[in-house]
C-alpha cells in the first residue's frame, strides 16, 4: 500500500493529510510532497497523521528533515496532529519527542491562533525578460525601506536580481518573486515553471563583470536552496537581519 498525501486549505493554513502504511521506500516521495506544500509559503502547515500507520519506524525520520527545512525557509510552522495510538508511540521515542505534536486538528489550529503573527510580505509576477531583473531590484529596495531594513537593501536587491536573472537565462518561464520578513531573516524566493534545479557555476574569465549568479547569492545570503513546487520549483535565499 502506497502513502497518500492529500492537500487542502489555502495560503494561510495548508493541511496535508498523510495516510497509508509508512515504509522506508516512501520517505523520499513523502518528503517531496511536503516540500511542495512548503513551496506554497503558507503561514502554517498542518500534517494530519490520523490515517498513517508505521511499518518501519525509521521512516519517521523524514518528519524532522521537513521541519528543519521549514525552519530554514520559508519559516513556516509545521504541526503534526491526530496520530493513531501506534503512530503516536513511535513519535514519542528519541528525537521524535521534540516535534510539535497535537491530539487533533482543532488543537493544532487553536495553538496557531494563540501564537500567530502576520508576517509582512510582497509578491509580484514577472515575465522572463531582461528588464525583470532590474524590476526585482526595485521591488527589494522598496520592501526593505517599507519594513525599516535599510541595511539589507544592497544584499536583498542583489539576491533578487540574481534569482530573477537565473530564471530569465535558464528557465524561460513566468515567475513569482516574493519577499517576506521573519523574526531572524529576510526571505527572498522566486518560483518558476521549470523543475530543473539551479546550478551554481564558476564564471569564465570573460564573465568577470557578470555570470556569478548563484555564487553571489551564496556569498550574500545566510542560506539558500531550492524546493520542488507543484508546477516547477522555488529557489529561495534567507538574509540574516542585523
Amino acid at each position: 500500500m502506497s502513502i497518500r498525501c492529500e492537500v487542502s486549505g489555502d495560503s494561510v493554513t495548508l493541511v496535508a493529510a498523510v495516510s497509508g502504511r509508512l515504509r522506508l521506500e516512501h520517505t523520499v516521495p513523502l518528503r517531496d510532497q511536503l516540500y511542495k506544500c512548503l513551496a506554497e509559503q503558507p503561514d502554517a502547515l498542518l500534517v494530519d497523521l490520523s490515517g498513517l500507520h508505521v511499518d518501519q519506524p525509521l521512516a519517521l525520520s523524514i518528519l524532522p528533515v521537513v521541519l528543519r527545512q521549514a525552519a530554514r525557509w520559508p519559516g513556516t510552522p509545521v504541526l503534526l496532529c491526530a496520530p493513531p495510538p501506534g503512530t503516536r508511540r513511535h513519535l514519542g521515542i528519541g528525537a521524535n519527542q521534540r516535534m510539535p505534536l497535537f491530539d487533533s486538528r482543532d488543537a493544532a489550529l487553536a495553538h496557531l491562533h494563540d501564537g500567530r503573527r502576520t508576517m509582512p510580505s510582497v509578491s509580484e509576477e514577472l515575465l522572463p525578460v531582461s528588464g525583470s531583473a532590474r524590476h526585482a531590484r526595485d521591488i527589494a529596495t522598496e520592501a526593505c525601506l517599507r519594513w525599516d531594513l535599510p541595511d539589507l537593501i544592497a544584499p536583498a536587491s542583489l539576491v533578487a536580481n540574481e534569482l530573477v536573472a537565473n530564471v530569465v537565462d535558464h528557465a524561460h518561464t513566468m515567475m513569482t518573486l516574493r519577499l517576506s520578513v521573519r523574526d531572524r531573516y529576510l526571505n527572498i524566493a522566486v518560483r518558476d515553471g521549470s523543475p530543473e534545479p539551479p546550478v551554481a557555476r564558476t564564471p569564465a574569465p570573460a564573465e568577470v563583470l557578470g555570470g556569478r549568479g548563484l555564487l553571489l547569492v551564496s556569498e550574500l545570503a545566510h542560506s539558500w536552496g531550492h524546493l520542488p513546487s507543484k508546477d516547477g520549483k522555488v529557489v529561495w535565499a534567507a538574509i540574516r537581519r542585523t
